[in-house]
């Protein structure tokens, strides 16, 4: 990508109005940056942790205003990040010490496809027999039912008493939303970077995402995009290996820069959200477009931030907050009845206007460069 156009098409569609922040890796080690006029500003003098500069309740006004070092235009760190191998300054993923958390079955279509996976055992020829089935069983669009509400408890009992429940159906209509650890501070890989998948999968595929930020009193402060890398045999095969199906070297990506809350994006911006989806095979030239649109979501994202942190539960770092995704890719690709999975050299592009997009390649976990700089790294380069 050699064109400034093309690439600052990875920006947001008004990015003269967007608030941008995102941290960069210079030649010395991680900056903290905000995007202004075209330009990329280190403010690392002023402020050069993501989670303090979320946590300032003048945090849009900061960003807009504190001096720093340029970096030179914002096409070129996104050309950088785009090479490969990639070159400083490139992005990072936007946040630091931030907890990552994500929510699953959000969405109707992803609860139907979860249920699936549990079914079929991770196994993936069986996929269609059950889609099928379910859909026959549950004869009703769950997407019209409030999770928690009386008709859900009643759906609850119909669908126990003809063993056809499953505890994915309990987060997904139950009173409580699912979240869970994505991945661990530093961890995330950003905008350009491969993302990993576990070398024992063979039935897996990305998860378009918007993702808050969310400060340690527990207010969203700003929005990017996220892809929660996902092995659908691994946790098909049992819940309990979420963590194995979810947590692997570069499993997370999120970028390209968080969007802060302003006059021209709240999170009612976030609620009307469209997001997309496109899948280029560099080996089998196979495509595949899907969409989310955060109107079907069937928990409202300030309910999901509030199930995450509360009374219950601190974050005094802050977190950043996955919310869903109704995309579940069906589309065969290596044979019928065998729906998708990832190849190896996959190109996959995240987007929605006000956000920008998010751009990663698809490698193997074990092959891709192993995560070594976490929070004491970080420490030692602050001194």
């Amino acid at each position: 990508m050699n064109d400034d156009n093309e690439t600052t098409a990875y920006l947001p569609r008004d990015v003269e109005q967007a608030l941008l922040v995102g941290r960069v890796w210079r030649d010395d080690g991680p900056a903290l940056v905000v995007v202004r006029r075209g330009e990329v500003i280190d403010i690392s003098a002023q402020c050069d942790c993501m989670a303090d500069l979320l946590d300032r309740d003048d945090a849009a006004a900061f960003a807009r205003g504190t001096e720093g070092e340029s970096l030179g235009p914002v096409a070129t760190l996104l050309q950088n990040s785009l090479a490969e191998p990639q070159r400083a300054p490139y992005l990072l993923a936007p946040c630091d010490v931030q907890a990552i958390k994500a929510c699953g079955v959000t969405f109707a279509v992803s609860l139907l496809e979860r249920v699936i996976e549990e079914q079929a055992g991770g196994d993936a020829a069986k996929a269609s027999q059950l889609r099928a089935e379910l859909n026959e069983v549950i004869g009703q669009d769950l997407s019209r039912i409030a999770p928690g509400s009386d008709e859900a408890m009643a759906l609850k009992a119909a669908l126990q008493a003809r063993g056809a429940w499953s505890q994915y159906m309990e987060v997904g209509l139950g009173p409580d939303a699912e979240v869970f650890t994505k991945a661990q501070p530093f961890s995330s890989v950003g905008f350009g970077a491969r993302v990993g998948l576990h070398p024992t999968s063979k039935w897996n595929n990305p998860e378009p995402e918007i993702v808050l930020a969310v400060d340690a009193q527990g207010e969203p402060k700003g929005a990017t995009l996220g892809n929660d890398v996902n092995l659908r045999d691994v946790e098909g095969r049992s819940a309990l290996l979420l963590g194995k199906a979810k947590d692997n070297n570069a499993s997370c990506s999120i970028g390209p820069f968080i969007r802060l809350f302003d006059e021209s994006f709240t999170l009612d911006s976030v609620r009307q959200a469209h997001v997309t989806l496109r899948i280029e095979g560099e080996d089998d030239g196979f495509l595949l477009e899907g969409e989310s649109d955060m109107r079907e979501i069937s928990r409202d994202p300030l309910n999901l931030v509030r199930q995450t942190v509360g009374a219950h539960h601190q974050y005094p770092d802050g977190f950043m907050l996955f919310l869903g995704t109704m995309f579940s890719p069906i589309q065969d690709r290596d044979g019928e009845g065998q729906g998708f999975t990832h190849h190896i050299g996959d190109s996959v592009t995240i987007a929605t206007p006000a956000l920008g997009a998010l751009v990663n390649r698809v490698d193997r976990s074990d092959k891709l460069p192993p995560w070594t700089f976490g929070i004491r790294q970080w420490r030692a380069h602050r001194r």
